[in-house]
């Protein structure tokens, strides 16, 4: 029991934190050679855009992809709003300078992705695919700093910076969520100077258009699954942290979990479909990364952190001293998380309980995905998550 718990121990803690330093180390010490990049790099672009019933949004997304600081004549703008029924396609219609493929039936976003990429392919004028969420706002140079990377023709994805705005109003989901994010993102940074990037996230990502694989249509985490096919190809998943799409965090604890298990849910399913990574003779960095990264969050670490509560107090009533300790404080970071529970419920902030209660909201997440997953999995046409206004 005592070799159990601190397997347990090492595991939660490499997880979470040493994963994030061995980077962080790495990048500095012996970080991969790559060729400078150029600064007049515009290759041809399709900016692709799913929406589904975003009528309260997407005029201001279709106002922000004007304003992208892109040439004009290499930028495409190509909408997919199928099953849409509050208006959205109508508003877009009525542009001059926007695509607009509308389907009155909702297939979900893989199918939605994948009928935009054939148009465009069909057009053969894009050698980059970029795909944005519509309630996401770009920085103004994102779409030119998403690109350059491809000026080596090693990288076949390019992941964007996901950035979550908290504002002081945002109750701890929102709040926790932001601060999960900037966390992501650094370690993302170290990652892709070291080899790839673990996974683009859709809210900004870019793909060569003859890296392109379409999506099965029951795919519930798309771009995840995407980008690591990508780099099952070979190629580098490469990070542009000056491109970045900026939202809003959830709305409440609700929402955020919400949004947590269906990606969990997801998370099971992409690993089941990318079993072949978790081979390190055959794709070496990458399957460590992708295990380091990914898999251990999405699977064991989840039930080690389970596990250590009855292991932790078992040994602190037999054995004492230093077991006593840890086990009180698990159950003061538990008290944290479950006052953050009950602050959030009664809409009240303390920051102090932001980091015990978002980091017990996903993990335990994570298990209601597995068994989402074990009872017949994710619906790809799920509800969306309110965001915070």
């Amino acid at each position: 029991m005592v070799a159990l718990f601190w397997l347990a121990v090492g595991l939660v803690v490499y997880t979470f934190v040493g994963y994030g330093v061995l980077m962080g180390l790495w990048a500095r010490w012996r970080p991969r050679r790559t060729p400078p990049l150029p600064t007049d790099f515009t290759p041809p672009v399709a900016l692709i855009i799913p929406a589904y019933n975003e009528a309260a949004v997407i005029l201001d997304k279709l106002a922000n992809c004007r304003a992208l600081e892109y040439p004009r004549d290499r930028l495409r703008l190509v909408f997919v709003t199928d099953g849409s029924t509050d208006g959205t396609p109508e508003l877009l219609a009525a542009q001059a300078d926007v695509t607009v493929l509308h389907d009155p039936q909702r297939q979900g976003k893989p199918a939605a992705m994948n009928r935009a990429v054939e148009h465009v392919r069909r057009a053969g004028d894009c050698a980059i695919l970029v795909f944005s969420d519509a309630n996401a706002m770009l920085n103004l140079a994102a779409i030119r700093n998403l690109v350059r990377p491809f000026a080596d023709t090693a990288v076949g994805c390019v992941a964007g910076e996901k950035r979550v705005r908290a504002a002081d109003a945002d109750q701890a989901a929102g709040a926790g969520e932001s601060l999960y994010w900037r966390y992501e993102s650094t370690v993302k940074r170290w990652e892709a100077q070291v080899g790839s990037v673990m996974g683009a996230a859709g809210e900004l990502f870019a793909v060569r258009a003859d890296c392109y694989l379409p999506i099965p249509p029951d795919a519930v985490v798309d771009d995840f699954e995407l980008s690591f096919r990508i780099a099952m190809m070979g190629k580098w998943l490469a990070y542009a942290p000056d491109a970045y799409a900026l939202e809003a965090g959830s709305a409440n604890s609700a929402e955020e979990w919400k949004r947590k298990v269906r990606n969990a849910a997801g998370g099971v399913q992409a690993m089941r479909r990318l079993l072949p990574l978790l081979n390190p003779l055959r794709y070496r960095l990458l399957s460590f990364q992708y295990i380091s990264h990914r898999v251990l969050r999405w699977s064991v670490t989840p039930l080690a952190l389970l596990l250590l509560i009855p292991l932790n107090g078992w040994l602190a009533y037999t054995r004492g001293g230093v077991y006593t300790w840890l086990a009180a404080g698990q159950v003061l970071f538990y008290a944290a998380a479950g006052v953050g529970y009950l602050l959030e419920a009664r809409r009240l902030r303390w920051k102090p309980v932001f980091v015990p209660y978002y980091f017990t909201l996903m993990n335990v997440a994570v298990l209601a995905g597995w068994v989402r997953h074990l009872r017949g999995g994710q619906d790809v046409r799920w509800e969306k998550a309110r965001r915070a206004t």
